[in-house]
């Protein structure tokens, strides 16, 4: 019987019993129907030897509580079953005439067994896929580390040594686990596969080989650093270039840094996560720089030229007369510079500084200035309101 005529069996519809039937329900419910069509009942009736072959077919696998369980396990993955098999129309074909049994890897003609369909329940119920999945290659694990750096090394970019200590390719016998002058044999027991099959029912499994660990290959004198296992932790100290324009929390990716892969695999990757220190003077918006430049009001009133910081050293700020306070002037070109030529600016915030104590002189200057400038209302829409309410 091939694999796409079992999946479109019912057997609880053939013995006319529900999934949640009792053991003896099942038997009893076969032996009715055995009795009514057995052949020697029906001489020459052969829908009535179809209808027996049929529920001796279907009791045969209920009847068996290791493979009603396998049964069971298949309706749920496929559907509840019904006249056109697992939830699929006509039992043999899928929508728009698809084969089955080329899915399920056994031909229509194929007889015995359950050929590519023991291969799909090997991965289903193993945790597994086919022959040779526990000695496939598998790629490294990314792995993840920090680096703190300052602002300016954010900003112009940098170069830093990176020390970490993690699992890598042993050194000592190269990734294959044996001790130096010896190498692996293929495992005997599975031929090299790493996994075994074994029948149980009318399923195949495969687990992982036992004498191997799923390898394929067996040791037989580990390697005295990694004790067979191919990695051992080290410690290695990387180059990083962190580019210029770095944000804070951004990730650098170094390609093949990571864990070593297995069987022969690529190793993953090493991410970088930057983390950079915050300045005393200096902020960024993106590709700007900002600064807040304290100023006097004569500075702003009169206007003037003021000496401002930047990360290169300084340049000088001309500032219109009768700048107000707050004022954002834009130095071009004194921002971040990327590799690709993008640039950002210097955004110098002008803010009055008030001083908290004064001489006479000052103070007495300060008084003149008020009672020549009583006239000018520096509030003159709230002066108004004022005005109008009567206060």
């Amino acid at each position: 019987m091939s694999a796409r005529e079992w999946i479109g069996k019912d057997f609880y519809r053939e013995l006319g019993v529900s999934s949640d039937a009792t053991a003896d329900e099942i038997k009893k419910a076969y032996r009715k129907l055995a009795k009514a069509n057995h052949p020697d009942a029906n001489a020459g009736n052969t829908e009535a030897e179809q209808k027996f072959k049929a529920v001796s077919e279907a009791y045969g696998v209920l009847s068996d509580p290791g493979k009603r369980k396998e049964y069971d396990e298949a309706r749920r993955l496929f559907g509840s079953g019904g006249a056109g098999g697992f939830g699929f129309p006509g039992g043999g074909s899928g929508p728009g005439g698809m084969d089955f049994g080329d899915i399920f890897g056994g031909q229509s003609g194929q007889q015995g067994g359950f050929g590519g369909f023991s291969d799909i329940f090997s991965g289903l119920f193993g945790k597994r896929g086919g022959a040779g999945a526990a000695n496939r290659p598998q790629r490294g694990a990314d792995v993840e580390t920090d680096v703190r750096i300052d602002f300016v090394e954010a900003v112009k970019g940098a170069t830093l040594p990176l020390r970490l200590s993690s699992p890598a390719t042993c050194s000592t016998c190269g990734g294959n686990g044996a001790k130096p002058g010896t190498s692996p044999r293929t495992c005997p027991t599975c031929s090299g596969s790493g996994l075994i099959s074994r029948s149980q029912g009318a399923f195949a499994f495969s687990e992982p080989c036992r004498d191997c660990r799923g390898r394929g290959k067996i040791i037989d004198d580990p390697c005295p650093e990694c004790a067979g296992e191919g990695v051992s932790t080290r410690t290695r100290t990387l180059t990083v270039r962190i580019p210029a324009g770095v944000n804070d929390g951004q990730r650098i990716r170094l390609a093949g840094q990571g864990e070593p892969g297995r069987g022969g695999a690529q190793p993953g990757d090493l991410y970088v996560r930057v983390h950079v220190a915050p300045h005393p003077v200096f902020g960024r918006r993106e590709l700007d720089l900002t600064i807040s430049v304290p100023v006097t009001f004569a500075e702003l009133a009169l206007g003037g030229t003021i000496t401002v910081p930047t990360l290169e050293g300084k340049v000088s700020v001309k500032v219109p007369p009768g700048t107000a306070s707050g004022r954002v002037l834009r130095v071009r070109g004194k921002g971040v510079q990327k590799r690709d030529g993008a640039q950002g600016d210097l955004l110098v915030t002008l803010e009055v500084a008030v001083p908290s104590k004064m001489d006479d002189v000052a103070k007495k200057a300060l008084e003149g200035y008020a009672e020549a400038a009583a006239e000018h209302d520096p509030r003159p829409a709230i002066t108004e309101m004022l005005r109008e309410r009567g206060t």
